[in-house]
């Protein structure tokens, strides 16, 4: 590669800036300041030329003198408005006061600076600016994915090769009768996988009936599955369906099936085997036609050899098994499912202006979420209604800290970001077992830059030591 395509591929990964002035000599500072301060300056000498380069995913900002020949800036700074209201523009004079500052801010202006000024200061006002407008076109590319999703994709959200592999499972086993279990943390979703695989299949026009195995006191299960006829039991005073009969021709979906009563186990079996079920108190059994899906927090094999379940109820359950893996094995799949529901609440509530901030979108990606998308749901709840009392640190939402409470990290600059940055690569060689592919994928980075990084640090594919990718 030459030296002059070298600089073009540099260039082209900087963020551009539209420089609108009709001064020549005030255009090449500008131009050179610009690219001092790493941006890509694009020129225009007057609001026509200017209009000509902008589109509404420009992904930079506008500086513009007020004074320029045909349009001014101000007419400029309506005119991009209306091409896209969140383009930053930044407006500079040499004959400016207050008055107009104040309606060039009125009309939407990022910024306002006078002429002589410090580089500096506008390179900063670029910054702030640009770094803003990342943050918005971020926002509206995640809005897109997610308006853009329907049907399955709707509802299990992720672009991760487990959740891809995940849909493709619920996509083929729906179509099937056989029974399905499924395995995954609290809060993973389960039952919205159980509801996946009835709504896609020959069965979705007949009930699906939920049962909770944990939620009911051991007394209770045996009725409340099987059902039972008046006088059966003291306080049975009239007839009552059970949930098996409930689901006939449909699904019968039992949640945390490892907490059903041992007892009750070799029951279900034959209901599964005859396909028939004895009401408590019934004196013939009553046929039935169901699919059951069921759902565990724990291995089978691991309820099997803790006396948790009967292994011949096992083999019946689990002729299919999906496994859903927990949010944090799941990279950027956080972030667009924590977008998703604060669209859902912002629009429940009557809520605008929610947007993270970069510390705030740091901590989505580094915490753990033992809670899964139970937990991303509720922070993204309380992070919505707490938005208009003040911006909230999602930290302090998630950890229950009191803002304020914690200091900052004390020592060098250089030193502190370096540690942030060790602790969130080691974070994700941990998550991806060494992996270099999927590592690669969830932080964004070239090989080559994640190798000069674990080089710097010290890091093996262990997160620990030395060695390179």
């Amino acid at each position: 590669m030459t030296i002059d395509s070298d600089r073009h591929a540099a260039a082209s990964k900087r963020t551009p800036v539209l420089v609108v002035d009709d001064d020549p000599s005030m255009r090449a500072g500008l131009r050179q300041w610009m690219r001092l301060a790493d941006f890509d300056p694009v020129e225009a000498v007057d609001a026509e030329t200017a209009l000509s380069r902008l589109a509404a995913d420009f992904p930079g900002c506008v500086i513009s003198d007020v004074l320029l020949p045909g349009a001014s800036g101000l007419e400029l700074l309506r005119r991009v408005k209306q091409i896209d209201p969140d383009l930053p523009v930044i407006l500079m004079t040499g004959h400016g006061d207050v008055p107009m500052a104040v309606e060039a801010m009125r009309q939407g202006a990022a910024d306002f600076i006078e002429k002589p000024f410090d580089p500096d200061m506008l390179a900063a006002m670029v910054r702030r600016a640009t770094g803003h407008r990342r943050l918005v076109l971020e926002n509206r590319a995640l809005s897109r994915r997610l308006s853009d999703m329907s049907g399955l994709s709707a509802r299990l959200i992720g672009e991760s090769a487990a959740m891809v592999r995940l849909r493709e499972q619920i996509g083929h086993f729906a179509r099937t009768d056989a029974s399905v279990m499924i395995i995954g943390e609290t809060g993973t979703g389960k039952e919205v996988v159980a509801r996946a695989l009835h709504d896609l299949s020959p069965r979705a026009d007949a009930p699906f009936v939920a049962l909770n195995c944990a939620a009911l006191p051991e007394t209770m299960v045996e009725a409340e599955l099987f059902g039972h006829e008046a006088g059966a039991f003291t306080g049975a005073d009239r007839s009552r369906v059970g949930r098996i009969e409930q689901a006939d021709h449909g699904v019968l979906f039992l949640d945390e099936v490892p907490s059903m009563p041992l007892a009750l186990q070799p029951k279900l079996l034959r209901v599964l085997q005859e396909r028939e079920v004895d009401r408590i108190g019934g004196r013939s059994a009553v046929p039935v036609d169901i699919r059951i899906i069921s759902a565990a927090n724990v291995d089978p094999r691991q309820a099997v050899a803790e006396n948790l379940m009967r292994q011949d109820l096992v083999y019946r359950l689990n002729a299919v098994e999906i496994r859903i893996p927990p949010l944090r094995e799941r990279g950027g799949d956080i972030r667009l499912i924590f977008d998703s529901f604060v669209n859902r609440f912002m629009a429940e509530y009557g809520i605008d202006g929610v947007a993270l901030s970069p510390d705030d979108a740091g901590f989505l990606a580094a915490h753990e979420w033992p809670g899964n998308v139970r937990e991303l749901r509720n922070a993204a709840e309380r992070f919505v209604l707490n938005t208009p009392m003040g911006a909230p640190s999602l930290r302090d939402l998630v950890t229950g800290a009191t803002p304020g409470t914690e200091g900052a990290p004390r020592g060098r600059l250089r030193e502190l970001m370096e540690e942030y940055e060790r602790r969130v690569i080691v974070d994700a060689l941990r998550r991806h077992d060494g992996r270099i592919a999927p590592v690669l994928d969830e932080l964004d980075l070239p090989r080559r830059t994640l190798n000069e990084k674990m080089a710097r640090l010290g890091l093996s594919r262990t997160g620990e030591g030395s060695g390179e990718a």
